[in-house]
């Protein structure tokens, strides 16, 4: 969760994502958030589409079972050197 949120432009922080999931009824405060990038915490069943909404990332790369489908890092102007 922590890679998707920094591969926004800006990065998203805790706060932002909570903001974001509850305007999908999907209710994570800050806290929770940093219990499940900590692996204090699961993330239910009925959490993942939002999540994977939110952070535009394909529910099997935020369940770890397939590499691909994650965050795509956005090109940064005026950064040479960086595709």
């Amino acid at each position: 969760m922590r890679q998707a949120r920094m591969a926004f432009e800006p990065p998203l922080t805790q706060d932002d994502l909570s903001g974001r999931l509850a305007a999908r009824q999907a209710f994570l405060d800050r806290v929770a958030i940093t219990k499940i990038e900590n692996g204090q915490r699961c993330v239910f069943d009925y959490e993942l589409p939002a999540l994977s909404e939110t952070l535009k990332v394909d529910v099997r790369w935020l369940l770890g079972i397939q590499d691909v489908g994650g965050p795509v890092k956005k090109k940064r102007k005026g950064v040479p050197g960086e595709l």
